[in-house]
């Protein structure tokens, strides 16, 4: 019986891939349990496992004391001594109590508590793969759906895909094979829980980094992101060595790796900008495709004022606003864009309200 027991242990860390040692604490603690629940015993008890030699033995723990109160939990330093002269107070004398019948026991308890820590342990096993896998992207298959979740299998778990981060016009069938990008892992009763997205700016990031390999290497790297799903995205790039087109690398020869990306986002507009720690420069290049005369910054309120052709300034807004949208998310500045002209006439405002104040200023003198 203790063969096949140590047996199966060693097959099921195997299986499920957990280790040995959680096998064998939850099998000591099971076996503990088992022998006060069966021998009605208080006694504090030891067990000793050995899967080299298949065996299992129970130990009495008794401490020495100098008046014995409970016969079953303390031991006088007398007797103690007469076990061995060396014991002194407060130490804890052992005594084997291995039932004839343990080996059934044994198999019983291991059944019921076993299980229980190795349901626990799978989960935790879990858990560690998928929070590893935080921030990345995954591929998964389509489950079920209800009004609030997309449910993905994930392999040995399911993802969680709220409905209202599935991109604007996509739709999914039951099978479908599926990329999402995990956003968040929890641990709970029910076991590990994670949530995956389509609309997160980091799914994005993840597809450029799949696609070319500069990025991966980190010989181009990505500094910002901007994105409404489904609809339009900028991105700004960066390359140390000057001989490296950062934009081209992302865009590949005739397109192809950007096309890439956009066929797996459905079509969604993706602008790949120049990254400049010069704001004029940056700005002017996140507000493409629009011409930008001037940048005017006021690094106290963090705010610029973006002057462009009358002809560019709804491209330069784009359409509700997008494109000033997302070309202040992506370099993190205010941005209020004018016309040239409407930029001339405050211009030529602002110099009439002058000359006014300067007369003004010398009838008062006179």
């Amino acid at each position: 019986m203790n063969r096949e027991l140590f047996e199966a242990m060693e097959t099921l860390a195997d299986e499920k891939g957990i280790d040995r040692e959680v096998l064998y604490e939850a099998l000591d603690a099971a076996l503990v349990s088992a022998y006060k629940k069966n021998f009605n015993s208080k006694t504090n008890v030891r067990v000793e496992l050995d899967s080299d030699d298949n065996t299992m033995k129970v130990f009495s723990r008794r401490v020495v004391v100098d008046e014995v109160e409970d016969e079953e939990l303390e031991v006088s330093l007398e007797d103690a001594q007469q076990i061995d002269p060396s014991y002194e107070l407060e130490d804890v004398v052992e005594h084997e109590v291995t039932p004839q019948d343990f080996g059934r026991i044994a198999a019983q308890a291991a059944k019921q508590v076993v299980t229980q820590r190795v349901r626990e342990a799978e989960r935790g096993v879990i858990y560690n793969d998928f929070v590893d896998r935080l921030d990345d992207i995954i591929i998964g298959t389509v489950q079920r759906m209800d009004n609030r979740y997309l449910y993905i299998h994930l392999g040995k778990v399911e993802g969680k895909l709220p409905t209202n981060e599935v991109m604007p016009g996509e739709s999914y069938q039951v099978h479908d094979r599926i990329k999402v990008y995990v956003t968040k892992v929890e641990n709970t009763s029910k076991g590990p829980q994670v949530y995956v997205s389509r609309t997160h700016p980091g799914l994005l990031k993840r597809l450029f980094e799949i696609e070319v390999p500069e990025i991966y290497e980190g010989i181009v790297d990505i500094m910002s992101v901007s994105r409404e799903a489904g609809d339009r995205s900028k991105i700004s790039v960066h390359a140390d060595d000057p001989e490296i087109d950062p934009v081209g690398s992302c865009v590949g020869q005739r397109g192809q790796r950007v096309q890439t990306v956009v066929d797996e986002l459905n079509g969604e507009k993706i602008d790949i900008v120049h990254y400049s720690e010069d704001p004029v420069v940056y700005i002017s290049n996140a507000l493409s495709p629009s011409q930008v005369i001037d940048v005017l910054v006021d690094e106290e309120e963090h705010a610029t004022t973006v002057i462009v052709p009358d002809d560019q300034l709804s491209l330069a807004i784009g359409k509700k606003g997008q494109n000033a949208r997302l070309a202040a998310r992506l370099t993190g500045w205010k941005i209020d864009i004018k016309s040239e002209s409407e930029a001339n006439e405050e211009d030529a405002s602002d110099h009439a309200d002058s000359e006014v104040a300067d007369q003004v200023e010398e009838d008062e003198e006179v």
